[in-house]
């Protein structure tokens, strides 16, 4: 393993490198100044040059010897003619070529896939548009239309050269309407009296009724209760109870969506008794074999050589053939609602890996409750991302609160290296008109000015009216506030701590954390990043680095998986460990393709080999 910072330069031929301090421009060429790192928490380490420009002097004396990257013409044309052997995203390869390095989006754009896109053409459209992760909620639909809607994904980045990953979101311990009857929506006007009610009805049922899930609701809500919609986006207030049915009155008219979750409120409370009752996802950590068989009301779960009988609800079980199906359809994410602490995460991460075992689906923690605010590190860190699910979140905590514990719940992922998801209500009035409030659009700027790796669009993608506005919307929003950020320099002074747990891992920050601090003072074009897992490309996005990233993996699962994290372009490519091959290599492929050009200035950084190299393209 080599803790050396190599730098490399076609152009020069005899620099000399004395030691610096973190990042002082120390060295001169002809066109660009290229400064030396140090690595100071660990250990400490400066390069200099001998007169030869193909050998490299460490400070120990030794030599390494290194041949220019640019390839020889014969070895350029081999390389060259199999440029299909490079997989990147449609959408990006076009906007490289057309508008450059700086006009590429950073900001991951998330859609929830409904009866307003689930066709191809329409997944398409918004694949086009901008979609890096099509998300589908269990909540809605049966298995079989999301399978449908899976394989349609699929498809598409097949034949047309995409890498959308697919995110299954768990229904979760949650109260909600049932789905309207099969209408879109309803509207319930200020003062009209709506009935809530657990009764099954046949071919149709009375005006003004809605279904509840929860089979004790009556019982548990009071004459005077407040009953909130989608976290208060229609609000009502009990004002009798007959048997099985709760009449409410519409105190904040409002859209009813179908399957919108439902909380209450007493005194200015929230009542939790529903969430209290409610068994989650839990078990011993750890466990390396897991087998679950469903009762009426129980569960067997087989954990290792230790055997649980669990009480379970009708929820829990269909959370835990959700998830079986999502394993079986080998989705990309599994989105856990509800989470209420890291032991969750850690059984379901075990469960995973039992039914599957080449299976390498990430787990995003749902971040929507008191509970998980309380537990919000342990979560995180045990997850492999978060989701800001602000519409719940609202519902259970005061409104006004709900903006710092966005920011806070972005710094956390930020600062343990696992990537951020703002979501609900981005653009709701989208729904139903083609354009936003200047609100909505604030409150975008706002997610993507924080940095949040990810935005996502619930119901203006999977019911809205006008799905490819909208997130043409958010793409825009997103491309301008990032470009602004750049050109004021607005630069963060974020600590990041170490997150790794070994010596090995503390080097490969080390050199990520410098690589992207020399990509923004050497305003380098991109920055490259080798890796089979994704960690180092995770790392870089960590920094958010000026330049677009690009990530270059040997499969297509890890591809896909990192195209949510900020700033990665992610490549499907063969690579060795040999970097000056897989350089010449890339640079041919790319060349050859137009996304880059001679002259263009990269940094690159690979797991295999842990070393900063910064050169021209040849």
């Amino acid at each position: 393993m080599s803790q050396s910072l190599h730098l490399f330069s076609p152009s020069s031929s005899n620099i000399a490198l004395p030691k610096h301090s973190l990042f002082t421009p120390s060295v001169s060429t002809s066109s660009r100044r290229f400064p030396v790192a140090s690595f100071q928490k660990r250990y400490r380490l400066a390069i200099r040059a001998s007169s030869d420009p193909k050998v490299l002097v460490s400070d120990n004396g030794t030599a390494e010897i290194l041949s220019h990257v640019s390839a020889s013409p014969a070895a350029a044309a081999a390389v060259s003619s199999d440029s299909a052997s490079i997989e990147v995203d449609a959408v990006t390869e076009v906007e490289l070529k057309e508008n450059g390095f700086r006009s590429t989006r950073r900001t991951k754009l998330i859609c929830t896939i409904g009866p307003a896109t689930c066709g191809f053409e329409q997944l398409e459209a918004l694949a086009v548009g901008g979609m890096n992760v099509a998300r589908i909620n269990m909540c809605h639909g049966d298995r079989e239309w999301h399978r449908a809607v899976i394989e349609r994904v699929r498809r598409l980045n097949e034949e047309k050269g995409y890498a959308v990953a697919i995110m299954m979101d768990t229904e979760g311990s949650e109260i909600h309407m049932d789905d309207l009857g099969g209408a879109p929506s309803a509207k319930a006007e200020d003062g009209e009296i709506w009935t809530f009610t657990v009764r099954a009805f046949g071919s149709s049922r009375p005006e003004r009724t809605i279904n509840v899930n929860y089979d004790g609701f009556a019982e548990d809500v009071k004459v005077g209760d407040e009953l909130l919609v989608d976290g208060g986006m229609v609000r009502f207030e009990v004002i009798e109870k007959i048997g099985p049915d709760v009449k409410c009155r519409c105190t904040d008219p409002g859209l009813l969506l179908p399957r919108a979750n439902l909380t209450f409120w007493r005194d200015g409370s929230l009542v939790r008794e529903r969430n209290a009752m409610l068994p989650t996802i839990s078990s011993k950590a750890g466990c390396s074999c897991a087998v679950t068989v469903f009762g009426s009301d129980w569960c067997f779960l087989l954990v290792e050589d230790c055997l649980m009988v669990t009480l379970v609800g009708e929820d829990y079980e269909t959370d835990w053939l959700d998830i079986d199906f999502g394993i079986a359809e080998g989705v990309d994410f599994i989105a856990i609602s509800f989470v209420k602490s890291a032991e969750v995460i850690y059984h379901l991460k075990s469960y995973i890996a039992a039914r599957s075992r080449d299976s390498d689906i990430s787990v995003i923690a749902k971040i929507e409750s008191i509970d998980s605010l309380k537990n919000l590190e342990e979560i995180i860190k045990a997850s492999d991302g978060a989701m800001v699910a602000r519409g719940d979140l609202g519902a259970q905590i005061p409104l006004e609160q709900v903006p710092s514990a966005q920011q806070r719940i972005v710094q956390v992922c930020r600062q343990l290296n696992k990537p951020v998801i703002v979501a609900s209500q981005l653009l709701e009035s989208m729904i139903e008109y083609p354009t936003p409030t200047r609100a909505e659009v604030a409150d975008v700027s706002e997610a993507v000015r924080q940095r949040a790796d990810a935005l996502m669009l619930s119901g203006e993608s999977a019911m809205g009216q006008f799905p490819e506005k909208a997130l043409a919307v958010v793409r825009s929003v997103s491309v301008r506030i990032e470009k602004w950020w750049r050109e004021e320099k607005r630069h963060e002074a974020m600590e990041l701590p170490e997150v790794g747990s070994s010596f090995s891992d503390s080097i490969s920050e080390e050199i990520c954390s410098s690589a992207a601090k020399m990509a923004n003072n050497l305003e380098v074009d991109a920055l490259f990043v080798y890796t089979k897992a994704g960690h180092m490309a995770s790392l870089l996005s960590r920094c958010r680095p000026d330049c677009p990233i690009f990530a270059f993996t040997t499969t297509t699962s890890v591809r896909r998986r990192l195209n949510l994290q900020w700033g990665l372009i992610p490549f499907r490519l063969s690579f060795t460990d040999d970097m000056e091959t897989n350089l010449n290599k890339t640079f041919s492929l790319l060349k050859a393709r137009g996304m880059i050009k001679s002259g263009d200035l990269v940094i690159a950084v690979s797991d295999m080999l842990q070393s900063i190299q910064v050169m021209n393209v040849p």
